[in-house]
Parts: C-alpha cells; sequence; structure tokens
C-alpha cells in the first residue's frame, strides 16, 4: 500500500461530572455507542443515552461480521458530510493485514462488508487493531488510525517482538480510494487504541501505553490531526485500561475506556485535557460493554432502532 493505493469497487447498499437532566429525553439528539460482546465478537451491537451518563442496551446484532478472520471487534462509526455511517472494525487477533468496512444510511440495512488491507505490504505484521475514524472537516477526508506490530522494525523495550504495537493511518475521501499507510505515532514504546479529538484550539490523540508496566491511557497534542505528537502526559488511569472514546457533553470532554483489569466501563471529565476527575461513579453502563466508539445521532433514528431490535429481533 506504501506504493499504491487500494481500490474498493463500489456497491450499492441491500462517533467536571454532571449528568444533564432528565429533560434530554425531549432533545432531538442522543447519544450512541458503538460496541461488540464477549466472548461472541460476532458483530455490531449498540447501547444509547440521552444523558450521556445513564446507558442502556439496545438489543439484537445489527450486522455480522464476515470478512477477515469473521469476527468483529472494537467498532468505530462515524457520519459523514454526506450522511451515511462509515464502520471499521477489527476482524482478527492476529494474522490479519487490514480491518473490516461497512457503511449505513440507517444503522440497520448495511452495505456489502470489505476487507481493507491496509498493511498488505509488510506481510509479517502480526495485527491490525483498534481500527479508529475520524472525520477531518478542514481537510474534508477521513482519517483512520490503528495499531500493528511488525517485528523487529521499532525498539523492543521490555515487550515481545510480537506484542511492540505502533499507531499507523491512511486517509480517504470516498472509502473506495485510500492514500498510502504511514506512521501516525511513535513514541518509543508499545502503543495501541489511538482516538482522535479536535478541541477549540488543537488535537488531542488519547491512547493507551500498551506497555507491561503501564497498560493505562494517556494524551498528547498537536497542531495536526496527523502529528506530530507531543507534551505526552502522565498516566491518566489506572493499571490495566484500554479503549478510549471521547464525547463533548457541554462544556465537558468525557473519556470513556474499558477498565478490563476489573470488568467495568469508566470515564473521565476534563475542560482541557490538562486536568481530570473520575466520574466513574456518576455513570451507569450496562453489563458487557466493551470498546467502541459513541457519537450523536436524531432521536428518530433511536426511534428506528428500538423498533427493530424489538418487532424483528435482528439475527443473532
Amino acid at each position: 500500500m506504501c506504493a499504491s493505493a487500494i481500490l474498493v469497487p463500489s456497491i450499492l447498499p441491500n462517533s467536571v461530572g454532571t449528568p444533564l437532566s432528565h429533560t434530554n429525553q425531549e432533545l432531538n439528539e442522543v447519544y450512541l455507542f458503538a460496541t461488540f460482546k464477549e466472548p461472541e465478537q460476532d458483530g455490531l451491537r449498540f447501547a444509547y443515552s440521552f444523558d450521556g451518563y445513564n446507558w442502556t442496551n439496545i438489543n439484537g446484532l445489527f450486522l455480522k461480521a464476515r470478512v477477515g478472520g469473521g469476527i468483529m471487534r472494537d467498532p468505530s462509526i462515524v457520519r459523514g458530510p454526506d450522511g451515511k455511517y462509515h464502520l471499521v472494525w477489527t476482524t482478527a487477533w492476529r494474522g490479519d493485514r487490514g480491518f473490516g468496512y461497512a457503511y449505513s444510511v440507517d444503522l440497520v440495512h448495511w452495505s456489502e462488508q470489505w476487507f481493507i488491507p491496509v498493511m498488505e505490504h509488510e506481510p509479517s505484521t502480526c495485527n491490525t487493531w483498534a481500527p479508529e475514524i475520524f472525520y477531518d472537516d478542514v481537510a474534508d477526508r477521513f482519517i483512520i488510525v490503528w495499531a500493528s506490530t511488525i517485528p523487529g522494525r521499532f525498539a523492543l523495550g521490555v515487550e515481545s517482538i510480537t506484542n511492540n504495537h505502533r499507531l499507523f493511518y491512511t486517509t480517504t475521501k470516498d472509502f473506495v480510494n485510500f492514500g498510502p499507510t504511514k506512521l501516525f505515532f511513535d513514541p518509543g514504546y508499545s502503543v495501541i487504541d489511538g482516538f482522535i479529538v479536535r478541541t477549540d484550539t488543537n488535537y488531542v490523540l488519547v491512547f493507551k501505553d500498551n506497555t507491561r508496566p503501564q497498560r493505562n491511557i494517556r494524551v498528547a497534542f498537536s497542531d495536526s490531526p496527523v502529528g506530530p505528537w507531543e507534551d505526552i502526559s502522565p498516566p491518566l488511569t489506572a493499571h490495566l485500561t484500554e479503549g478510549p472514546c471521547v464525547v463533548r457533553i457541554k462544556d465537558q470532554w468525557i473519556i470513556y475506556y474499558d477498565a478490563y483489569g476489573e470488568r467495568r466501563y469508566g470515564a473521565l471529565a476534563t475542560r482541557d485535557f490538562k486536568k481530570f476527575d473520575d466520574v466513574t461513579h456518576m455513570m451507569h453502563f450496562p453489563p458487557g460493554l466493551k470498546h467502541g466508539t459513541i457519537i450523536k445521532v436524531p432521536k428518530k433514528q433511536l426511534d428506528y432502532l428500538l423498533r427493530v431490535s424489538k418487532e424483528h429481533s435482528v439475527s443473532e
């Protein structure tokens, strides 16, 4: 992919600590969490919230994974300026040199699934984990960031040669043609789970320090959504935390994360990505929630998902 762009054939279809008032149910937008379920890892599931603090599962499987290794982990979804919901996901724990992609106009009826081979040019690649979509409205493009290990490519540190991840990225305007794969972030140690945030003044990268002594979440800063990333923070979370996703609620940013060591979800609130408050105690997450992304959707979209879930029981 470094030498040439990927072409995907065209197919038509078949993202301190004060909860909002319950009256937000009357608002036009709600929060939708794209997630997956363990141990099945079989496809796309949703949870929703009116305030970003109290979450409820939507029953059913809304897209069954079929490409690559045939699983779905770490779903990342964004709504583009064309109104389509674009979804990418991890397709295998090991071996796959790309990620899954599909799109939808209503989150129920999905396009054909494609496997996007972003690491095909690196045949020794061990994995392609947690692809994350960011829409860059300045350049009118989508940036997709993921973690891969290329044995022997980077300083090893304390990690094994097959667990020494760095973040890479590609860009696209149409999910048909993709730019060359490039290195996105190499802080000198293993990192995964990169999530880009655009603030009013700069860009923030929220990521997992995947080194064995740490296994926690940090942030870094840049004037560009593709780096270079600087001013890496100390750890923000405890040991064995990962999968950050970020949403703005009123004048705060909420960082949700998977505290997998304790088998629960957690959350931090911040206004500037410098000072953070743990607001986990104010959250209500359904059991089993896993790494995904949160977007705002019209209330009528949620109503449709709930109706489909109740009336048609999307096939498991």
